[in-house]
């Protein structure tokens, strides 16, 4: 039994330290940047020693994967929470998008994701962290409203790209100060551009 609580105290001990080393980085990173922030400063923000960094990480560069990671998991979460299964497709589709906005809003989030971590990572393993997180919870709205029809069925992959650029785009321009109703006004546009729906024709004129 002692040794069964030894074990589970030296993983919390362990857990710990992996959790103050990404929340001290991630603070650094989006204050100075990844470029502009050293080791030496991330162990002093935490608290540990150099070799708790590289017990737990590689380096620099894999300790900033890590806060990508939790950064993108945080944003998928926050989407899949406002757009549950019960939700009409479409509907979740919208509020799944104004999820991701306001989660982008996160201060430091768009550097971390969307400036810093595909220069730093390179754009293929970005896409990857994506592809399990945020482009995941997009991918499957869109495929839950292709398949009920409110959605013009297209191939899944490529409009899961286009329509994420879109969103990164619109986050970044909202981080700069760009109208947030604007973007959020051309990005549904965009979402009900791809309905099934279409417009009537207008009635026939009457004849006397």
């Amino acid at each position: 039994m002692q040794q069964e609580s030894a074990r589970r105290s030296n993983r919390d001990r362990t857990e710990a330290t992996r959790t103050d080393l990404i929340d001290a980085a991630r603070k650094l990173f989006t204050e100075k940047s990844y470029a502009e922030t050293g080791t030496p400063e991330i162990v002093a923000a935490a608290g540990v020693t150099r070799g708790a960094l590289y017990h737990h990480f590689s380096d620099k560069q894999a300790l900033f994967a890590a806060v990508v990671e939790q950064e993108a998991q945080a944003v998928a979460d926050e989407i899949d929470r406002a757009s549950p299964p019960a939700l009409d497709a479409r509907d979740a589709l919208i509020a799944g998008s104004d999820s991701y906005l306001a989660a982008m809003r996160a201060p430091g989030r768009t550097r971390l994701l969307l400036l810093d971590g595909p220069a730093v990572l390179g754009r293929a393993a970005m896409d990857a962290i994506d592809n399990r997180n945020g482009n995941r919870s997009l991918r499957e709205g869109l495929v839950a409203a292709m398949r009920a029809r409110t959605l013009q069925k297209l191939p899944a992959e490529a409009l899961t790209a286009l329509l994420a650029a879109a969103f990164d785009r619109a986050a970044l321009a909202i981080e700069a100060g760009g109208s947030s109703e604007d973007y959020r006004a051309v990005l549904m546009a965009l979402i009900d551009g791809l309905s099934t729906a279409r417009p009537q024709a207008p009635a026939p004129a009457r004849t006397r």
